[in-house]
């Protein structure tokens, strides 16, 4: 695991359908991530946020199919610079959202210095919808599928011309139980694999995860960990952009982040859909803080 990690903030709720998700940096933060990272003797800086320009005019977007495309497009340019700076200087960017838009940043800004990445998307949905497909015009419903090249590239017209995107085939989608129709279409043509919540009740979370790792982990440099809060169940994460019942329990989620620690090819993260207006007494940002820190290294479910 890093000896070093770098915390970058996005407070960014464009991409998204409800406000709210801005706060979600702050929200994390307070729950205590850098004491509680720097406990685990892991150096930790905090490079603040990324500055989120504020639309002049939000009317315009209310009917077109790619809300926001440009403010979102610029923050990730910036982000994938940050991303990429800090990985060169020997350290993990940890990411903290704002709304899923912001994969794309994170996770080309990865692909740039490694080439050949892997990625664990933990999520209620699939981020998988076009310009073509989306139902809502939100670009959180498009990071993936703008990250794999399958689709929404407006997402990623800052990516560098030697810089590919990632392989869909390195992809894997865990605690999905929310597609689109023709979302469901798109994800299965990609070669994305995709484990659902009722393989998890069927095979257990240790299984899919092993299954997860194998596949990001066997030919790549690295692999992306993209982890949307609302995939843990509503009870456990009430304070989310997008809640969706039936999801991952703590246990589950937990076993998950320790089985990511335990890989040496980890290189890089983002915890994103935090919303503070819908949580209870900070539940979820406290939640996240947990996440990291086992992702990081730290045991709480020690017996598998």
């Amino acid at each position: 695991m890093a000896a070093n990690i770098d915390i970058i903030g996005v407070p960014i709720d464009l991409g998204a359908n409800r406000r709210g998700v801005d706060m979600g940096p702050s929200a994390i933060r307070y729950a205590g991530l850098k004491k509680a990272v720097t406990r685990l003797n892991i150096n930790c800086r905090d490079l603040g946020n990324i500055n989120v320009p504020v639309p002049e005019n939000s009317d315009e977007n209310a009917d077109i199919k790619m809300k926001y495309i440009e403010e979102i497009t610029e923050v990730n340019r910036i982000l994938a610079g940050k991303v990429s700076q800090s990985l060169m200087g020997g350290s993990m960017p940890v990411v903290l959202g704002g709304d899923h838009s912001i994969a794309v940043g994170t996770i080309l800004g990865t692909q740039h210095i490694l080439k050949n990445i892997g990625v664990i998307w933990m999520d209620a949905h699939g981020d998988f919808n076009t310009e073509h497909t989306t139902l809502t015009g939100n670009l959180h419903g498009m990071s993936l599928a703008a990250s794999t090249g399958c689709g929404a590239l407006a997402m990623a017209s800052f990516k560098p011309e030697d810089t590919n995107y990632i392989n869909p085939e390195k992809v894997v989608l865990i605690g999905v139980r929310s597609l689109d129709d023709e979302e469901a279409v798109l994800v299965k043509k990609s070669g994305v694999t995709v484990f659902t919540m009722a393989d998890i009740d069927m095979y257990g979370m240790k299984e899919i995860m092993k299954r997860a790792l194998d596949i990001v982990e066997n030919g790549t440099e690295g692999f992306h960990l993209s982890y949307d809060m609302d995939v843990v169940s509503p009870n456990e994460a009430p304070g989310v952009g997008t809640p969706v019942k039936g999801g991952l329990t703590y246990r589950e989620a937990h076993l998950a982040a320790e089985m990511i620690s335990d890989s040496r090819k980890l290189c890089s993260m983002e915890f994103v859909e935090v919303n503070p207006i819908m949580d209870h007494v900070n539940q979820t940002g406290e939640l996240a803080v947990s996440l990291i820190c086992s992702v990081l290294g730290k045991k709480i479910i020690c017996d598998r």
